[in-house]
């Protein structure tokens, strides 16, 4: 079912190659989870968009519904769900996540 919110998060996910769904932003999250998954971006040095769910109650429902995942944050890259911190953190810890980056293009070295 296509809603605006609907529409305006698969343009979002479609037009950047990296999209945080966060609650705030990377420079004054609201959210512990949020920060994480904004700070390992920053760390790696990727460039991202960030959407603020706390600005549009239909975004935040719609982010959820549109990932069928039920909490936010929520990383996407070249319009893939990699999934929200815990994944995130997991990913980076491992190494994984500079692999995964490094081979959608989005990061320059591992």
């Amino acid at each position: 079912m296509s809603t605006p919110a609907h529409d305006a998060i698969k343009a979002t996910v479609e037009n950047h190659d990296i999209v945080l769904f966060m609650k705030g932003t990377p420079v004054f999250p609201q959210c512990g989870f949020s920060s994480v998954v904004a700070r390992v971006l920053d760390h790696l040095q990727v460039d991202f968009e960030s959407v603020n769910v706390l600005e549009d109650a239909e975004i935040r429902q719609g982010i959820k519904d549109f990932s069928n995942w039920p909490t936010i944050p929520q990383l996407y890259v070249k319009g893939e769900f990699v999934g929200g911190c815990d994944i995130i953190k997991e990913m980076f810890e491992s190494g994984e996540l500079q692999t995964y980056l490094k081979d959608k293009g989005v990061l320059e070295s591992a």
